[in-house]
């Protein structure tokens, strides 16, 4: 679950990105290894001395390079940044970077090196694709703040703070008893404001692809839409007969479970067959400045595409947050969402760490401020976020979104107030 925006289904589209891959959350702790509270955390080091932090990336990975570095860049910019200001009280962030390679054992091997051997204080903007050290992680008592919960790692372990926030008990089980929530904001959105009915949903035939599709669905239904469902073949897709059936059947909105490969050819193929919708919806893992490269073939379908997420669009240089954020990362050839939450986990562990100036900057200490964590915003760049550890998950929750369409020469335009736009939402369970 999310705060004041819970895990819903829509932003598991990552999910499909890793087809047939899946992400592991490492074994369940004993009880016991939760109610010890060693208060001295990491030794505070001497005045002027750096603070170590550490950014785990899945920067090699199986589903291609680049995929998952945005938080990681958006990071280490407001870190440099804050260095160029004098650190946090005359001391510096002392970054350790540690390249997973996607892979559970090299998630594991990072997550020792940093704790045991770099003695960092926190982790900041965890991307990894298997995040099989959550519970190492857990168990050491390190915050892990800001990460992007690609698995289900967030809702399951204590001293996680994902970037999006939690209402699960985190007690070492996924959820509640196994089971995630997700709210239907997106589909009520799309239905309440920009009128939408009849909903497509393409796939691959494929488990990871299929079994996401069936929640994009169930979410769609309960919202009360007709749902049209297109499959298509893993190897050989034929986007083209998609198009013309969701055409066909007077499609408003398209969502997908597929990867942006296969986006880019579906879109080309709704232009062929001159299938118009409302939207294309796309997630916040795709919210970047690579449109035009990416849609390049299908100006159209490029110029209907929406993304929602629950941080303020990146391309919103009206706000002084985002403006500092954009002058900060100028020099990066391109800019996304994800670059954008990751300086704002960035800010939040410089928050955190601030706030221990008395008793110095320690794992414990941190940790804490994170524990308490309510209604954090990132200076406005995030919707409101909050932990807390319900005993049964909420049945319905008034959840914001923030929303954003593509326009060719202005790019990513605001749609509202991401704080405005709010919708209470029945919660839906699944298996992650």
């Amino acid at each position: 679950m999310r705060p004041a925006r819970p895990h819903r289904a829509a932003e598991a589209a990552v999910a499909v990105l890793l087809l047939a891959l899946g992400t592991a959350c490492g074994s369940r702790l004993p009880e016991s290894d939760f109610e010890h509270d060693d208060r001295t955390g990491t030794p505070a080091r001497s005045s002027g001395a750096p603070i170590p932090v550490g950014i785990v990336t899945s920067a090699t990975s199986p589903v291609g390079g680049n995929t998952f570095t945005g938080p990681r860049d958006g990071a280490k910019a407001y870190f440099d940044r804050l260095n160029a200001r004098g650190g946090i009280d005359g001391r510096p962030v002392e970054v350790h970077e540690c390249d997973d390679g996607g892979s559970g054992v090299g998630d594991n091997t990072c997550v020792r090196k940093l704790i045991d051997e770099d003695k960092v204080v926190a982790l900041v903007a965890t991307t990894a694709l298997d995040y099989a050290g959550a519970s190492r992680v857990s168990d050491a008592r390190v915050p892990d703040i800001g990460g992007q919960p690609i698995g289900a790692a967030y809702d399951t372990w204590p001293h996680l703070y994902g970037i999006y926030g939690s209402l699960a008990p985190r007690n070492g089980t996924p959820g509640w008893d196994g089971k995630l929530y997700g709210g239907t904001e997106v589909y009520r959105y799309f239905k309440r404001e920009q009128g939408a009915r009849t909903a497509a949903v393409v796939s691959y035939n494929q488990a990871s692809s299929a079994a996401y599709a069936r929640l994009v669905e169930q979410g769609l239904k309960a919202e009360g839409y007709k749902v049209v469902t297109e499959q298509v073949d893993f190897a050989l897709p034929n986007f083209r007969a998609a198009a013309a059936d969701l055409k066909e059947q007077g499609a408003d909105l398209v969502f997908d479970a597929i990867d942006t490969h296969g986006n880019a050819q579906l879109c080309k193929a709704m232009d062929e067959v001159g299938a118009k919708v409302i939207a294309k919806v796309t997630n916040v893992q795709n919210w970047t400045s690579t449109v035009p490269e990416d849609y390049k073939d299908a100006p159209r379908c490029r110029n209907a595409l929406w993304a929602t997420g629950s941080s303020r669009n990146f391309d919103d240089t009206d706000n002084a947050a985002v403006r500092e954020f954009r002058d900060a990362t100028k020099g990066l050839k391109t800019h996304s969402q994800w670059q954008l939450e990751g300086w704002a986990a960035a800010m939040w562990f410089t928050d955190a760490a601030r706030s221990c100036a008395g008793e110095g900057v320690t794992r414990a200490c941190v940790d804490g401020y994170m524990n308490r964590s309510e209604n954090y915003t990132a200076d406005g760049l995030l919707v409101p976020v909050v932990f807390q550890r319900l005993p049964e998950p909420p049945k319905t929750r008034r959840t914001c979104l923030s929303v954003a369409r593509w326009r060719d020469g202005r790019g990513w335009v605001s749609q509202g107030d991401m704080n405005a736009t709010c919708f209470d939402v029945p919660q839906l369970g699944y298996e992650p």
